[in-house]
């Protein structure tokens, strides 16, 4: 799930659980038989700087489609703040989309609700075949064992994005790879009046990625392997106090972002005001913003020690988006059609070009706009030290709940508060007492 527009997943309140047995998403085509073209209805997600960007993207695409196949699709493009919610509402309600984008972390906790059209391999061969698509990609498409509930549309990866000019007044000739090395700049960068590293500690979606990242690198899981919830963990703790305690006690998070989460921290960073920030793929807002390429450099995000690898060192979530059909629809030919349309080798190097992200499409990751520094930065991370979030039902709930817990931790941080094993402790189990029973 892209993070940079907002955090929708942590306003979420409603339970998956009310939708367990829905009868799924609606359509406004009408009836009739299915293979008649016909309208579609397609909620895409706000990838662009703006809604209006988005339109600008997409519907000379969906024209493009309408052209080749006679299916008209009406588009709308749904904020984060409002798209979760939506789906929910669509879920349980009936009326909603034929297609839908959603945050490739809520795939299973969307497939338990029975909404989806489940990607068998029928379904799946009609667009191309599974091998067409990236394995870390298809890692987040539902839950293990099961068909996937999605297709990979967009892939993303975090990085650390660092402002060469601040990096060289203060000194530091290359961009950290460790933790500690990260630390031990952000001295040098606060003595030339700089903040060093920007987040948004109020913003629960971002919270969740970057702990999530923090637990596999101590080595443990927020889940068991049959899972269940497993927050109080050491292992967890201490990861999450690590994140904290970036501004707790480390002092390169500055205090003012723990009231961040609504993008603010790529905002100071595109302004010149902080030296570096954890994000995914921001290249296409950083320009909007009118931040140079030329002004920064991109880097894996840091890891305990020595280089990230597949495995041990994990140093991004798998980020990204997919792309769903609502199983009621009244044109399911049509809206899989839609589907293979928009994950084909030529759309995807349109849409990942002009979106800065990666295509999660085997062959038009080959193409040369996904070989820039940038872009390879995020590549190389995807295929090789990337994992995908916990694939279980109650996955949205656990971003809830964590989420908020971290926002918490941050606050106490803020107001001065002490952040200790055991205040972190107390917040995790807090959110795992919040988690629906199996």
């Amino acid at each position: 799930m892209r993070s940079i527009r907002a955090a929708a997943v942590g306003a979420v309140t409603m339970s998956l659980a009310l939708a367990a047995t829905a009868c799924g998403g609606g359509s406004s085509s009408g009836g009739g038989d299915n293979s008649a073209p016909k309208t579609l209805t397609y909620w895409a997600s706000n990838q662009g700087s703006s809604i209006a960007v988005d339109k600008q993207v997409l519907q000379p695409e969906l024209d493009k489609f309408q052209k080749q196949t006679g299916i008209k699709v009406k588009l709308e493009v749904v904020p984060w703040s409002d798209l979760l919610n939506r789906i929910l509402t669509a879920t349980t309600s009936g009326q909603g989309p034929d297609v839908l984008n959603i945050g490739n972390t809520w795939s299973a906790s969307l497939q338990a609700t029975g909404a989806l059209l489940p990607w068998d391999a029928k379904n799946l061969e009609k667009i191309g075949g599974k091998d067409r698509f990236v394995d870390s990609a298809l890692s987040s498409t539902g839950a293990q064992g099961k068909d996937p509930a999605a297709i990979p549309l967009y892939s993303m990866a975090y990085a650390l994005y660092y402002n060469k000019k601040i990096f060289a007044d203060a000194g530091i000739a290359k961009p950290p790879t460790t933790w500690d090395e990260l630390i031990a700049d952000g001295a040098k960068i606060r003595a030339k009046g700089k903040t060093v590293l920007g987040a948004e500690g109020g913003n629960v979606s971002e919270n969740i990625h970057h702990v999530f990242v923090f637990g596999k690198q101590h080595g443990a899981d927020f889940f068991t392997p049959e899972g269940k919830p497993d927050f109080t963990n050491p292992k967890i703790v201490d990861a999450v106090k690590q994140y904290v305690d970036l501004m707790a006690k480390d002092k390169v998070i500055p205090t003012t972002d723990a009231e961040y989460a609504q993008n603010q921290s790529v905002s100071d960073f595109s302004k010149g005001k902080q030296a570096m920030l954890l994000w995914q793929s921001v290249a296409a807002t950083l320009k909007a913003q009118g931040m140079s390429e030329d002004d920064y450099g991109i880097a894996p995000v840091p890891v305990q020690s020595g280089t990230p690898g597949t495995g041990t060192q994990t140093n991004s979530m798998v980020a990204g988006i997919n792309i769903s059909v609502f199983k009621n629809s009244k044109n399911i030919d049509g809206a899989v059609k839609f589907v293979k349309f928009m994950t084909s080798d030529d759309e995807q190097k349109i849409l990942n070009t002009a979106y800065t992200s990666i295509p999660p499409v085997k062959a038009a990751q080959g193409d040369a706009a996904f070989s820039t520094p940038a872009t390879s930065v995020l590549k190389e991370t995807l295929a090789t030290s990337a994992a995908g979030l916990p694939q279980v039902a109650s996955e949205s709930q656990f971003e809830t709940a964590v989420g908020t817990a971290v926002k918490e931790l941050f606050a106490d941080a803020a107001a001065g508060r002490a952040v200790t094993t055991a205040s972190v402790k107390a917040k995790l189990e807090k959110a795992q007492q919040q988690m629906p029973a199996a």
